[in-house]
């Protein structure tokens, strides 16, 4: 399903992007669809059939659905994309890094053209479970659409969710020569470790810090530029308070004067999907002078004062956004994308 999913957002990207692969450019056209889970799903029904009804019952494609980079080449297959193909697992930070490694593949010259994202497809028995029992899995007892509280003071865990979110990347000359619709720019970003815990992440929020602090650097920027952090922003009682004071540690002053939302609260945590899909909330964002609210918030918390733009869309004209992923292990993206305005 995370392939079905990808493969259903690539098409759609390449269709907005009015962007045709023939034979004469399909080498000049990468994949990078990152996932946490990859077919997750696909082995854990294997894993069934195999204790219920014994080997004869297990199929031949179980190895080709469940490997992680399935998830990409069913997508170059599908596309006809034959340039440079990856996928990389990052946990929740995979779909803010697949951008990053596909613009990476454009500036080196391998790809004029990468379709990036991610995807995942991982409601399933166990992994429920087991997110439940490590306790990061919203519990509240109340109306279900209310239970995503990111940044709340009664928030308690995260909604599970499955999606996928795909953009065409290009070079600034390729889209122009083509006439292309260009909705944004990617800036630059970094990718830091906390070297902390395989799943907690490191209260000070150094590695998160590190990780904005990095990108800014690269692109030149200073922290007054930003005008709109599109958080991680999990609802978990750890996360948001370090992502909040790795906020401040970065901007000083001016992390009061940021809108920071919280994508999470709308569409729950979709793992190696999440952060890709905050990306195409900036890249909206930016592109439409609108920055989306984070909703369920009710109850302001002392370790979380930031401006959360509290459950109402907000009119703006951003013009230079900061995308946060942080993933188990404590992988850390920061990916800072820009409203396109010519050269």
């Amino acid at each position: 399903r995370s392939a079905h999913f990808a493969l259903a957002c690539a098409r759609q990207a390449l269709e907005d992007a009015g962007l045709a692969i023939r034979a004469e450019n399909a080498t000049r056209v990468g994949v990078v669809i990152n996932t946490g889970a990859g077919g997750f799903a696909d082995l854990e029904e294997a894993a069934h059939t195999l204790a219920e009804k014994g080997p004869r019952n297990i199929g031949p494609f179980v190895v080709p659905t469940l490997m992680p980079n399935a998830v990409a080449c069913q997508v170059s297959i599908g596309i006809g994309a034959k340039g440079p193909v990856l996928t990389s697992t990052l946990a929740c930070a995979s779909g803010s890094y697949a951008l990053l490694e596909a613009t990476r593949f454009i500036e080196t010259g391998e790809a004029d053209v990468v379709l990036a994202g991610g995807s995942e497809a991982a409601i399933t028995p166990v992994l429920v479970t087991a997110f439940h029992r490590m306790g990061a899995l919203a519990s509240r007892s109340v109306d279900p659409s209310q239970a995503c509280r990111p940044f709340d003071a009664e928030r308690d865990g995260f909604v599970y969710g499955e999606g996928a979110a795909v953009m065409v990347l290009e070079s600034e000359a390729h889209a122009l020569q083509r006439g292309a619709h260009i909705y944004a720019e990617v800036l630059g970003g970094s990718l830091t470790a906390d070297a902390y815990h395989i799943t907690a992440p490191d209260r000070d929020g150094a590695g998160a810090a590190q990780a904005m602090q990095r990108t800014l650097s690269r692109t030149h920027l200073s922290p007054d530029a930003v005008d709109v952090i599109f958080a991680h922003g999990t609802a978990t009682p750890l996360n948001d308070a370090m992502e909040t004071k790795a906020i401040h540690t970065v901007f000083q002053e001016h992390a009061s004067r940021l809108a920071v939302t919280a994508t999470k609260s709308m569409v729950g945590h979709t793992l190696g999907a999440a952060g890709a899909i905050s990306a195409l909330a900036a890249v909206l964002s930016l592109n439409r002078g609108v920055v989306p609210p984070t909703i369920n918030y009710g109850t302001p918390d002392p370790a979380c004062d930031l401006d959360y733009v509290p459950n109402t869309a907000r009119a703006c004209s951003p013009r230079v956004a900061l995308v946060n992923a942080f993933g188990f292990g404590g992988q850390n993206v920061a990916l800072l994308l820009g409203a396109y305005e010519g050269r």
